[in-house]
């Protein structure tokens, strides 16, 4: 994406939903910045749909994955901004 700067996208179906979800995925979406992450959305069991930004933790509703990657998308286009690394669109 950029210097230092680096996505990472693992979703799973499961045979039935984590505890705290209402879905049948897994997943976890990272950026990645200097070896650091920097925003990262997942469903822990017994904590449901979340996402980490900076190190502070705020719920996210889960609609569907198309709407998930889209939302996880723009909050790294936010990030970016946010932290002077340029938007190359990749």
């Amino acid at each position: 994406m950029a210097d230092g700067l680096f996505k990472e996208a693992k979703i799973w179906r499961l045979p039935e939903p984590v505890l705290g979800c209402a879905h049948r995925f897994k997943y976890r979406l990272a950026l990645i910045a200097n070896d650091q992450c920097v925003l990262r959305y997942d469903n822990e069991r017994g904590k449901g749909d979340h996402k980490h930004v900076d190190g502070v933790e705020a719920p996210v509703v889960f609609v569907d994955l198309k709407t998930l990657l889209a939302d996880f998308h723009r909050d790294i286009h936010a990030w970016r901004r946010a932290h002077d690394y340029t938007d190359d669109s990749r």
